[in-house]
C-alpha cells in the first residue's frame, strides 16, 4: 500500500514544473508547516514488509489527540507515512518504546493540541522531530516531504468533500466492533483514555478526527495485503505481549513500596505515641484468647482449689496484680448489627463458637446459618418462642404485669437470654446471669446481641447485688440444685427478692414423674413452705409441654414467727442482707422491715412513674453524696444528668445514638445518667463501687438495675460487651488507690471497636487519659477544660500492639 502510492507521488513530482518552482520561496514556511502538522497529531506507522520482518515481535500503541479540522489530519497523516517509510531506522523506535513518555508512544507518534497543549509535551515533541531530522538528511527528507504534501492535498481535497461523511459513518460502526473485541486484550486503550481526561481541551468533535486517522491506516494496510485482526492492529504480537501482562499481575508475594511505607509510619506513630505516654503495650497471650475475663481465667488459682463441688471454680478468683496488656479481637470481626436485628442474629466471627448450637439447637437456642449465628426466640422450657411464654405467666398470675409493677427481672441461668431479651418488648429489664462453663459463650451471646449479662455462678458467695430489690427472679430449668443444703442458694434468691415479689421457676421437677423430679418435687414443697414462699400458682404450658410454679415471697415476719421450727432459721440482727462482696451464703432468712418508713416496706410506683419519684424512703435528715439533703440531692442529681445528656451528649460529642445498645455508667451514684436516657433503645448497667456511697438499692428503686464492683478487679463480663462507657471521677479515684493503668486496660478490654468512652475528671487526669488512649491509637474526639475540671470522649480502634506478653496464671 504505501510503496504503491509513493510511487505515483514521485511520478507526478518528476513532471511538475510549478512545484519545483514554487519549492524554494515556501522551503522556511512549509519547514515550519512541517513541523507543525508533525506535533498536531500522531498515527501509527504503517508496516510495510521490511519493518514488519524486523520488528515483528513489538507493539506499537496508538495514541492520538488533536483539534485539527479532518482535512489536516488527513493530509498530515500520509505525509508523516511517507516520511517514516522513506528509510528512517527502526533502531530509534525500539529505544523510544521504553522511555518514560505518555502513553507508551512509538518513535514517530507525537502529542499536541492546537489549541492548548502543554508546555512539557511541546517541547519533549519538538525535541524528538529535531533529533530525527539531524539524522536523514534534513534538506532532503524536508523538500520531498513538503511537495507530497501539497500534490497530495490538491488530490485529497477533491475526494474529501463527498467521502468524509460515508467514512465517519463507517469508521464509528468500526470503531464500536473493535472496541467491544479490544477492551480486555490490550491496555493503550486505556493509555488513550488517561491522556485524553488529563488534557481537559479535548472535545468530542477531536475524538472523531483521530477515529478517521485510525481508519485511513487500517485501509492503507488492507491495499498491502496484511489483513490483520482487530487486536494485532492495536498490538502484534511478539515479545512485547509480555510487556502487557506486567500491567495486569497481582502483587504476588511482594509488598508495595506505598504499604511498606504506611507501615513503617505506622509504626514510628505507634513508637512516638508509646514514648509519649511513656507505656508500651502489649498483647495478652493466654489459654482464653479474645474471651479473656481475668479474674474468671485465673488458671492458677483454680488449679489450687480444694474443692470445686459448689462451682468455686466459677466464681471470681482475680490475680493479685491485674494484667495492663491488651485482649486480642478475633479475626473477622466487625462493627455488631444493630438492636433489634441484634436479638435475632449476630455476626459469627465476633462470637466465633459453635459448641452450644450443637448442643441446644434443638431446642431454639442458637443455629449457625452461613456467616451468622441466629437465634431463634426459643429455651429449653420455651420452644415455641419467649414472648408466648412470657404472656402464658402473666396469664397464670395477672398481678405480674410485666412493664407496670413487675418491672426489674433477675434471670437466675440466662442461657442465650432470649427470656430478658424478648421481655424489652413488655418494657422489662431482665438482669441475665449464667457462669462461664461448659454452655461456652452464652453471656457473650447475650451482650453481642445487646441483652443485658453477667457472668457469675450460685456457689458459695452472694451475688453481687443489694437485698430485696428485684421485682421477679426467674429460673427455667436453670440447673440449680435448690434444695439442698438447707436450700442456702434458694435463701440467697429470697433475700434478693422484694416483700411481695414473685419466683418464677419452670423446671422437669413440676411436671414430671421420674424418681429424681419428684424427689426434689417434694423437696421443694417443704422449704418454700418453711420459707413461708405461698404458692401462687402450678399451671401447664400445653404449647411448650412444660410446667410453671410460681412463688410469692411475703410482706411480714408474721409467717416467721408462727413456724413450728425454725428451720431455717432467721439470720442474726447483725447480718445486713445489703452485704454482698465476697460474702459468703448463709442458710438463713433475712427478717421484712417493719417500719412502714424502711425500704422494702413499700412496693415502689408503676413504671414509668418510678424512675423520677424520690424514694419513699430517703429523709431530709440523710445527708445524700453530694451535701444536699438527700431527697433533693436526689432531685438535683436527676435534673443535672438530664441538662448534660440533652445539652452535650446528645448532640456535642458527634456520638450516633442510634449505634448505641450497651452503656455502662462506672460510677453511678443515684442512676441520674442511665435515667436521662430513658427513651433511648439502650440499657445501662450502673456500677456502684464498693467503697462508694450504697446508692444501688435507689437505683432499683427507680426501676433501674446495676452491680456493685471493685475497679481495682476486672469486671465479670466478656471482652467487647459494651458501646459506651461513662466515667464520672472514676479514674481519679483508682489513681489514689491502686493501678491506673490497668483500669486504662480493662475500659479497653469491656468496650468494643469503635465504642465511645466519656470521661468526667480533673484536668490532671483527662490530660494523662488523653496521652495514654492515643498512645492505644483511640481516637480523640474531644476535650474540654474549665476550673480545673475537665472532660473527654474518645472512639476505641481496631489497633492492637504486635508484641505479646505472656499471662502466667492464665495459661491452662
Amino acid at each position: 500500500m504505501a510503496l504503491g502510492k509513493y510511487s505515483r507521488v514521485d511520478g507526478r513530482k518528476s513532471s511538475s514544473g510549478y512545484c519545483s518552482t514554487i519549492t524554494i520561496v515556501v522551503f522556511v514556511a512549509l519547514c515550519l508547516v512541517g513541523v507543525w502538522m508533525m506535533t498536531s497529531s500522531s498515527v501509527v506507522p504503517v508496516q510495510n514488509s521490511d519493518v514488519s520482518r524486523e520488528k515483528k515481535n513489538e507493539v506499537r500503541t496508538h495514541v492520538s489527540e488533536s483539534n485539527e479540522d479532518n482535512d489536516n489530519n488527513a493530509t498530515s497523516n500520509e505525509s508523516r507515512r511517507n516520511a517514516s517509510d522513506d528509510g528512517s531506522s527502526s533502531d530509534d523506535g525500539k529505544t523510544k518504546q521504553f522511555e518514560d513518555n505518555p502513553g507508551d508512544l512509538p518513535e514517530d507518534a507525537t502529542k499536541g493540541d492546537s489549541n492548548a497543549s502543554s508546555i512539557q509535551e511541546e517541547k519533549k515533541d519538538n525535541s524528538e522531530v529535531t533529533e530525527k531530522t539531524t539524522e536523514e538528511n534534513p534538506e532532503e527528507n524536508s523538500k520531498d516531504e513538503k511537495k507530497e504534501y501539497i500534490e497530495e492535498k490538491k488530490e485529497d481535497e477533491e475526494e474529501k468533500n463527498g467521502e468524509e461523511n460515508e467514512d465517519n459513518r463507517e469508521f464509528q460502526n468500526e470503531n464500536k466492533d473493535s472496541e467491544t473485541g479490544e477492551t480486555n486484550e490490550n491496555n493503550s486503550d486505556d493509555n488513550e483514555k488517561k491522556s485524553e481526561q488529563s488534557s481537559g481541551n479535548v472535545k468530542d468533535g477531536d475524538k472523531g478526527e483521530d477515529q478517521l486517522d485510525e481508519k485511513k491506516d487500517k485501509e492503507s494496510d488492507q491495499v498491502s495485503g496484511e489483513k490483520k485482526d482487530k487486536s494485532s492492529e492495536v498490538f502484534p504480537s511478539g515479545a512485547q505481549s509480555e510487556i502487557l501482562k506486567e500491567t495486569t499481575t497481582q502483587n504476588g508475594a511482594f509488598s508495595t513500596q506505598a504499604a511498606e511505607s504506611k507501615n513503617e509510619k505506622a509504626a514510628q506513630e505507634s513508637s512516638q505515641l508509646e514514648k509519649e505516654s511513656g507505656y508500651s503495650w502489649k498483647i495478652c497471650k493466654t489459654t482464653a484468647g479474645t474471651d479473656y475475663i481475668p479474674c474468671l481465667d485465673n488458671m492458677k488459682a483454680i488449679r489450687k482449689l480444694p474443692s470445686t463441688k459448689h462451682y468455686e471454680h466459677r466464681e471470681r478468683h482475680c490475680p493479685e496484680n491485674p494484667p495492663t496488656c491488651l485482649v486480642p479481637v478475633p479475626e473477622g470481626y466487625k462493627r455488631p448489627i444493630e438492636w433489634p436485628r441484634s436479638r435475632e442474629k449476630i455476626w459469627y466471627h465476633n462470637v466465633p463458637h459453635t459448641k452450644l448450637a450443637e448442643v441446644k439447637g434443638h431446642q431454639n437456642w442458637v443455629k449457625v446459618s452461613g456467616e451468622y449465628l441466629t437465634f431463634p426466640g426459643g429455651g429449653t422450657q420455651f420452644k415455641h418462642g419467649a414472648l408466648r411464654y412470657i404472656d402464658f405467666i402473666q396469664q397464670s398470675v395477672p398481678e405480674i404485669a410485666w412493664g407496670k409493677r413487675s418491672r426489674v427481672v433477675l434471670d437466675v441461668g440466662c442461657g442465650v437470654a432470649s427470656f430478658g431479651g424478648f421481655l424489652f418488648d413488655r418494657d422489662v429489664l431482665t438482669m441475665s446471669l449464667a457462669p462461664k462453663d461448659e454452655h461456652e459463650a452464652q453471656v457473650q451471646f447475650a451482650l453481642e446481641r445487646g441483652i443485658p449479662g453477667i457472668s457469675a455462678v450460685m456457689g458459695t458467695k452472694r451475688l453481687p447485688y443489694p437485698g430485696r430489690v428485684f421485682d421477679i427472679v426467674h429460673c427455667a430449668r436453670c440447673r440449680v440444685p435448690w434444695h439442698i443444703e438447707g436450700g442456702k442458694l434458694l435463701l440467697e434468691l429470697n433475700r434478693l427478692l422484694r416483700p411481695g415479689g414473685y419466683f418464677v421457676w419452670s423446671a422437669t421437677p413440676i411436671y414430671q414423674k421420674l424418681a429424681e423430679d419428684v424427689e426434689i418435687w417434694e423437696a421443694m414443697k417443704k422449704l418454700t413452705k418453711a420459707m413461708c414462699w405461698e404458692v401462687v400458682s402450678i399451671t401447664k404450658d400445653r404449647v411448650n409441654g412444660v410446667g410453671i410454679a410460681i412463688y410469692r415471697k411475703p410482706t411480714s415476719n408474721e409467717c416467721y414467727e408462727q413456724r413450728s421450727q425454725n428451720d431455717p432459721p432467721l439470720c442474726k440482727d447483725s447480718d445486713d442482707p445489703n452485704s454482698a462482696w465476697n460474702v459468703l451464703l448463709q442458710a438463713c432468712l433475712h427478717k421484712l422491715p417493719v417500719d412502714s418508713s424502711e425500704r422494702g416496706a413499700q412496693w415502689p410506683k408503676q413504671w414509668p412513674a418510678r424512675l423520677g419519684q424520690t424514694p419513699y424512703w430517703l429523709s431530709s435528715s440523710q445527708v445524700g453524696v453530694y451535701g444536699k439533703p438527700a431527697p433533693e440531692d436526689f432531685a438535683a442529681d436527676y435534673e443535672h444528668w438530664k441538662h448534660v445528656v440533652s445539652k452535650s451528649y446528645q448532640n456535642g460529642l458527634g456520638i450516633d445514638w442510634s449505634n448505641v445498645r450497651n452503656v455502662m455508667d462506672m460510677r453511678a451514684v443515684y442512676g441520674g445518667f442511665a435515667a436521662a436516657l430513658k427513651d433511648m433503645k439502650l440499657w445501662v448497667m450502673n456500677v456502684v463501687s464498693i467503697d462508694a456511697p450504697d446508692t444501688l438499692p435507689i437505683i432499683y428503686e427507680r426501676g433501674l438495675f446495676g452491680i456493685y464492683h471493685d475497679w481495682c478487679e476486672s469486671f465479670s463480663t466478656y471482652p467487647r460487651s459494651y458501646d459506651l462507657l461513662h466515667a464520672d471521677h472514676i479514674f481519679s479515684k483508682i489513681k489514689n488507690k491502686c493501678n491506673f493503668m490497668a483500669l486504662v486496660a480493662e475500659a479497653d478490654r469491656i468496650l468494643r471497636p469503635e465504642g465511645k468512652l466519656i470521661v468526667r475528671d480533673t484536668v490532671e487526669i483527662i490530660n494523662e487519659l488523653e496521652n495514654l488512649l492515643k498512645s492505644m491509637h483511640w481516637d480523640i474526639r474531644m476535650t474540654f477544660s474549665k476550673n480545673k475540671e475537665g472532660m473527654l470522649c474518645a472512639e476505641k480502634t481496631m489497633w492492637r500492639p504486635k508484641e505479646m506478653e505472656t499471662i502466667s496464671f492464665a495459661i491452662a
